[in-house]
């Protein structure tokens, strides 16, 4: 049913455009790396005036596959639902023509939990309420395109905390949503990735693997640091195996059947540039994960 292979190593391009911009250039140079170090799947955006068909042929070029993206909205009371819905077609639909079956589904970004983030701050349950019953909509839509959803947690979202997280997956339930853990943000928010796995096991479809430090885990300790200014210390975000995450248990945790890619997204690198991060990462992969590599 799946075009995509057995448990590869996929590429997030993110380090390269969220200080330059997602411009042609940027994803050129991002895609040329990727295939130096090996990788041979890279996150699925389709650039705007660029169809499906192009978009394939051109990371062909680089000998890349598309793997699976990720549909983002606010998903709560500052969104127009039938706009969030429309554009939940549209990318499901681009999604499926690229031979894909899943996307990552992800909530961001509450003002409140941008300024500071990883604790809930501002909880409001009817936020809450109205933001599920939001993504199950949404989901709704691109199960009918053929696209499987998978909550992807992502600090600054209104799933931010475990509980938001838990009330989601369990209130709308497995046949509407399945799993798709980032490792890094579960851990800055204060949810066990081992324990969050091993609980939806059997709705992992997708997973994004990145490290944490331990400096800025305690997110009421850091007070004034907003997401965007912790993400950027350097001091957060790591590549796996340098940061304090315990990838052996998250791997062994994973179902056994799995048949989805290991996405690396490694958002601000720890180390001097975005090329060594990826080729870090890759290396870590290569010995640490059963995956193709070339």
């Amino acid at each position: 049913m799946s075009a995509q292979r057995t448990n590869r190593v996929a590429a997030n391009p993110i380090p390269y455009w969220s200080a330059r911009g997602k411009t042609r250039e940027v994803f050129e140079e991002a895609f040329a790396d990727f295939q130096r170090i090996g990788f041979t799947a890279v996150k699925a955006d389709i650039p705007e005036g660029m169809t499906a068909d192009e978009y394939r042929t051109w990371i062909g070029g680089y000998g890349l596959a598309p793997s699976l993206s990720l549909f983002s909205s606010a998903f709560d009371e500052t969104v127009d639902p039938a706009e969030v819905l429309e554009a939940a077609k549209a990318f499901g639909a681009a999604q499926a023509s690229l031979g894909l079956d899943r996307t990552m589904i992800s909530s961001m970004a509450i003002p409140a939990r941008m300024a500071t983030p990883a604790i809930g701050a501002d909880f409001s349950q009817e936020r809450l309420d109205l933001a599920v019953e939001n993504v199950g909509r949404t989901c709704e839509v691109l199960l009918a395109e053929g696209i499987r959803p998978l909550h992807h947690s992502h600090v600054g979202g209104v799933f931010e905390t475990e509980h938001e997280i838990r009330s989601l997956l369990d209130t709308l339930g497995p046949d509407l949503i399945g799993f798709g853990p980032d490792t890094g943000h579960l851990r800055w928010a204060g949810a066990d990735p081992v324990a969050m796995i091993t609980d939806y096991r059997d709705r992992v479809g997708g997973i994004h693997i990145k490290d944490v430090y331990a400096d800025h885990l305690d997110g009421a300790a850091d007070g004034a640091l907003s997401y965007h200014e912790t993400s950027q210390t350097k001091r957060l975000w790591a590549e796996p195996g340098l940061g304090v995450l315990d990838f052996d248990a998250i791997v062994a945790a994973m179902p056994a059947d799995y048949d989805g890619d290991f996405m690396i997204e490694v958002d601000f690198p720890s180390v001097e540039s975005v090329y060594e991060s990826h080729r870090l990462s890759y290396e870590w992969a290569s010995h640490a994960l059963d995956v193709a590599t070339r």
